[in-house]
This record gives structure tokens, sequence and C-alpha cells, in this order.
């Protein structure tokens, strides 16, 4: 049994891999389940439906990354570059995969990616449940963002990393 599970994770092929348009519903797929794992009505699911769908001009126009195993994308992260400025304006994994090494797998490649496009900052607007991660992963906080949902105050994170 312990060799079988051993070969399973050895032939497994894991890669970190430009998204292409052809993409971009699997994308939307896991950004909308990424965001129902947190317990969130389905009423505030469809109102974040437009922010968190993928399009293939979205995917052409930006530098966006899936991490792929075995010809199964389990995630996937949006920088966007401006200057020496960057924000990371999604990154989500499928719930399957959450806690799996996979979120920190994409943050690190992100890092790394703007570091190489003399980015100096990269900029995140965190989900709150997502906060604990980023700030693990390095990031400082800077403030808040106003993001109220059915006229209930809702505040995000504002964070800051410095690529490495």
């Amino acid at each position: 049994m312990l060799f079988c599970l051993f070969v399973s994770i050895i032939s497994a092929e894991m890669t970190i891999r430009s998204a292409s348009p052809e993409d971009a519903p699997t994308l939307t797929t896991i950004a909308l389940d990424a965001k129902r794992y947190w317990g969130y009505p389905e009423h505030w699911i469809k109102y974040w439906e437009s922010d968190l769908t993928i399009s293939p001009e979205y995917i052409r126009d930006n530098h966006v990354y899936v991490y792929d195993e075995d010809g199964e994308i389990r995630g996937f992260y949006a920088l966007l570059v401006a200057g020496d400025k960057a924000e990371l304006d999604h990154m989500w994994v499928t719930p399957a995969a959450i806690g799996t090494g996979i979120g920190k797998a994409l943050f690190l490649d992100a890092m790394e990616r703007a570091a190489k496009l003399d980015v100096k900052a990269v900029e995140i607007s965190s989900d709150p449940n997502a906060a604990g991660f980023y700030k693990r992963m390095g990031a400082t906080q800077i403030g808040e963002v106003d993001a109220p949902v059915d006229g209930q105050p809702r505040k995000l994170p504002r964070l800051k990393v410095k690529p490495s």
C-alpha cells in the first residue's frame, strides 16, 4: 500500500504554466468554488460573480498562471503589473487543494515573476479569510478597503509584500 502511494506521488506531473484563453471557464469555476469554501451566502457569491469571472481577454492581457497537476488545474493567480508596482488580483485554489501547499507554490511563483519584472511592491486586497495566509507569506497590512455587501459594512485587508 505504501509503495503504491509513493509511486502515485512521484508520478504526478506538477507545473506552473501560463494560462491560456481556453482555461477561462475552469479558472472562473475555481474562483467561485474557492469563494464558496468560506461559507458565504449564495446571493453574495452572485453579487461577486462578475469580479470572479475570468475571461479569455483577461488572460490574454495579464500575467495569469495556473498550477497544473497531471493536466488538471488546481489553482491560479493573476498579477497585474504597472511599472514597478503590481496587484495580485486573483489567487485561488480548488477547495480540495486548500492546505496542500499549492497556494504557497503559486504565491512564491508570483513573487518570483514580479521580481523578474522589476516590481518593487505587490499589493493585495485580500478576502478576510485569506489574510492570515498572505501574512504568513510575508505580506504586511497597509490599510483596509471598504467592501459592503447587502448594506452591511465589510472591510478587506489591504496588504503589501516585496517580491524576492
